[in-house]
């Protein structure tokens, strides 16, 4: 029960965390005219800064194999990433190795994040 709380309030941070520095790249956006690759790179920077946010605080509430906790965070993010876009769009819009990438970077980032917690 403990473990399910940490990691719920930990994907809540992450998300909360994201919502807020997509409508920052959003007004970037619409304020200096990025380009599609930099907006591209921002959305990578994004997933990975909140995935590692996630995973430090999966890994201090669960003291315990932190770096399986972070992982874990990382996971849950992506998979809650992909079915709300599989649901909204009714299928997945973007290739598989740009999926992989992503999930590479929830992954990573969540572990590096439950580890250095």
């Amino acid at each position: 029960m403990r473990t399910t709380k940490i990691l719920t309030r930990s994907l809540l941070i992450s998300y909360l965390l994201s919502a807020l520095l997509l409508t920052l790249l959003a007004f970037g956006l619409y304020r200096l005219k990025l380009s599609p690759a930099r907006v591209s790179a921002g959305i990578y920077g994004i997933y990975g800064i909140s995935c590692f946010i996630g995973g430090m605080l999966a890994g201090k509430g669960l003291p315990n194999r932190r770096f399986f906790w972070g992982l874990l965070s990382g996971l849950l993010y992506f998979l809650v990433l992909a079915l709300m876009s599989f649901l909204l769009h009714k299928g997945l819009e973007t290739d598989t190795k740009t999926l992989t990438l992503i999930l590479a970077a929830c992954a990573g980032c969540g572990t590096v994040g439950g580890m250095v917690s």
